[in-house]
């Protein structure tokens, strides 16, 4: 259910139904849109409280929501929601750009790299310190040692931080570091590890998982908001089909699909969708035309000594590029690339 409350309703209000919904046993979420205030309810699974809430003071009306992913749906918040990363606006009709390693090999590297995609506009800093890999022999990442790495670069560049979460168990630690936390394909159903990254409330990046469905896809991101985290942004990286010409499927028909029924922004990763970096462009524009909120890619100005995905990384021209073109056609549909480019510091 969801309670929307009155224009006049004040704060007392609020907690007065709040303390109400607690004692019925469920648990309310305040969602604070454009015009109006919503109160999110989750554990009800019937329509059996619905009598004790509408004659409270400052409620308008009590409405059951027929989606199971509550928090996510348009049912509950008509209007987009943005999601703030240090500055940086996904889901406000421009364009943003995460853009960096895959992962943090070492500090020269790292640095150097944000340095190129910070000078050529992007937003914000991505690379992973914690890798989860195929193979159990493969470079798993550094650690926090990668993370102490990807603090210094967002220290000299300006830009904010996304970098990934692996396990339950470093949620806090990474938190400590991170500006967004993501959330990878592998994890999407990790419902242990979804609770807990909830619980520390930063804001999320959700990849969807590689055979997931659109409402599974859903459910993962309700999963992180009813504990807490409502910042959410769902990735799109690709899904596994039968394909031989790509690493794996880039899904732009659910990019509008997922906007009908959330209010929550979405962007794609056409790097890992492609796996070779000569379709990482075409890919990425694909997306922007069927309406992503932004765009996660890989660069690398060394791919061939890369440790981690080295053949789908751009090269800093291949970045320029994109920047240029992703300008040009965020123009023609009437958005533009956010504007949050942070100078670059003249340190190493």
């Amino acid at each position: 259910m969801i309670v929307i409350m009155d224009v006049h309703a004040t704060e007392k209000d609020l907690e007065r139904l709040n303390e109400r919904i607690r004692e019925l046993g469920y648990t309310p979420h305040t969602i604070r849109g454009d015009d109006r205030l919503v109160v999110g309810i989750t554990g009800n699974t019937g329509t059996e409280g619905r009598m004790h809430l509408e004659g409270l003071p400052g409620v308008l009306q009590v409405i059951r929501i027929t989606k199971p992913y509550k928090l996510a749906s348009r049912e509950t918040k008509p209007e987009n929601s943005v999601v703030d990363v240090g500055g940086v606006k996904f889901g406000d009709g421009n364009l943003v750009v995460c853009a960096g390693p895959c992962a943090v090999e070492t500090r020269e590297q790292t640095i150097r790299i944000a340095k190129i995609v910070a000078d050529r506009g992007a937003h914000l800093l991505r690379g992973g310190a914690f890798k989860p890999r195929t193979s159990p022999y493969a470079f798993q990442g550094l650690g926090e040692k990668g993370l102490e790495i990807l603090a210094e670069a967002r220290e000299i560049t300006g830009l904010p931080l996304v970098t990934e979460v692996v396990d339950p168990g470093t949620v806090t630690l990474v938190g400590q570091y991170a500006d967004m936390l993501q959330i990878g394909t592998r994890n999407m159903q990790n419902f242990s590890l979804l609770r807990e990254v909830g619980k520390l409330g930063k804001p999320v990046l959700m990849k969807r998982g590689m055979s997931a469905t659109l409402e599974e896809t859903l459910m993962s991101a309700e999963y992180l908001m009813s504990h807490g985290a409502h910042d959410v942004v769902v990735c799109e990286r690709g899904v596994r089909t039968f394909t031989s010409h790509a690493r794996n499927t880039l899904d732009v028909s659910v990019i509008p699909a997922f906007k009908k029924l959330s209010h929550l922004p979405i962007i794609v990763d056409p790097s890992h969708a492609s796996g070779s970096r000569e379709t990482v462009i075409p890919l990425a524009l694909a997306g922007i035309g069927a309406g992503a909120d932004g765009l996660l890619v890989d660069v690398h100005d060394d791919p061939d000594h890369a440790l981690v995905d080295g053949p789908q990384a751009l090269l800093p021209d291949g970045f320029q590029d994109l920047m240029d073109v992703a300008a040009r056609v965020s123009t023609a549909l009437g958005k533009s690339i956010a504007s949050h480019r942070p100078a670059v510091a003249e340190r190493a």
